[in-house]
């Protein structure tokens, strides 16, 4: 299903090419179908899941992941296919508890990791996905055609029928970081699992399936970094906040000292305006952040605030800062930003602190040069 209406995905990603919601059906001497859709796509899914197998009897229903993008059609579907067993966790059925009244005791196949499947020619394994990231996912293994049913894991943002002119990576790692980052443990930990198997392809509940060995190896490569919060690209994330442009104009001379130095890439972004998860985005992708902004009510101005904080809860580490303060009569923010980071792993901030009374002046200006060399050293 293809959704061009939704404005924002889970109530807070801007997703501007839309958002796929992928289900599966393998037909066998027993059909089965893997996850449903969103509600406002209930009818038209179970349209095309007649057309696909006209008046065959569906034997099982396989629910990977709870999150109502995916499961919000469960209870469509029982009474639609009243014979389906319902495949899943025990934790996915009391889930269900909650979203539909019924745990569906009377039709329910619960299932574990190690456990499988045999739906004729096909059979599925299971293997559990905790918190990637809910704590109740798992995906699936076709042991025959070497599919991985992955739920949530290497989805990204957009519909299936736009084209993204930035390819995979850029909506792959804006959703990877916005809404899995924080788990990069538990990712770590399924691909581990997944290493042990030979995966021809990997079905995903969001984006595009990934089909040729390049796409897979490519996709396997970028979740391994991102998921141990290595550095994916040579470059500086700059992000700024300003009240009357005076810390805006520091940040953009300060972006274009670091070009001037050779710097391979340099993301500036303005924290009240464009888009936060981009940024934060941009502060996992590049092993340099620096951060510009005014001091506000004695401490952290709000915007630059709350993107530290999305960084820390996503468990920002290993990292090099640097600091650009602003304050007319009592300039905090660096203390402030470094008093948020206190508890993080292994973040580094560069010596020079750039301070500004108001407005740059040629000693501060000097020291955005120097701060420039101490990023980049």
């Amino acid at each position: 299903m293809n959704d061009h209406q939704i404005d924002l995905f889970e109530g807070q990603f801007e997703v501007p090419l839309g958002m796929a919601y992928n289900s599966y059906v393998i037909r066998d001497e027993k059909i089965a179908v893997m996850d449903t859709v969103d509600q406002n796509f209930g009818d038209e899914w179970l349209a095309n899941l007649k057309r696909e197998i006209g008046d065959a009897k569906v034997d099982y229903l396989v629910v990977q992941h709870m999150e109502p993008d995916h499961s919000a059609c469960i209870a469509q579907f029982a009474k639609a296919y009243p014979e389906a067993k319902i495949v899943s966790q025990l934790l996915s059925f009391n889930m269900m508890k909650g979203y539909f009244g019924t745990d569906y005791a009377d039709r329910r196949v619960v299932v574990k990791e190690g456990d499988t499947l045999d739906l004729g020619k096909h059979r599925l394994a299971f293997v559990a996905a905790p918190f990637v990231h809910w704590p109740e996912v798992f995906v699936s293994y076709d042991l025959t055609d070497r599919i991985l049913f992955s739920a949530d894991g290497f989805g990204k943002f957009g519909a299936n029928d736009a084209v993204d002119p930035e390819g995979w990576d850029c909506e792959a790692r804006r959703y990877y970081f916005g809404i899995v980052g924080k788990f990069g443990d538990k990712v770590q930990a399924l691909l581990k699992k997944a290493a042990g198997l030979e995966i021809a392809t990997i079905c995903p509940l969001h984006g595009p399936v990934l089909a040729t060995p390049e796409e897979i190896a490519h996709a396997v490569a970028q979740y391994a970094t991102w998921s141990s919060y290595g550095v994916e690209s040579e470059g500086v994330c700059v992000a700024y906040t300003s009240v009357y442009g005076h810390t805006r104009e520091a940040a953009l001379k300060f972006a274009e000292a670091l070009k001037a130095k050779g710097c391979p890439k340099v993301a500036v972004a303005d924290l009240a305006r464009d888009d936060m998860y981009e940024t934060i985005e941009d502060g996992f992708r590049y092993g340099r952040l620096v951060l510009a902004t005014t001091t506000y009510n004695g401490a952290v101005f709000p915007k630059m605030e709350e993107y530290v904080r999305h960084l820390l809860r996503r468990n920002y580490q290993g990292r090099k800062i640097g600091l650009i303060e602003n304050g007319t009569w009592a300039p905090l923010a660096a203390k402030g930003l470094k008093e948020l980071f206190a508890g993080a792993k292994d973040i580094s901030f560069c010596d020079t602190v750039v301070t500004i009374r108001g407005a740059l002046d040629a000693a501060s200006e000097a020291q955005l040069g120097k701060l420039a060399d101490e990023i980049l050293a």
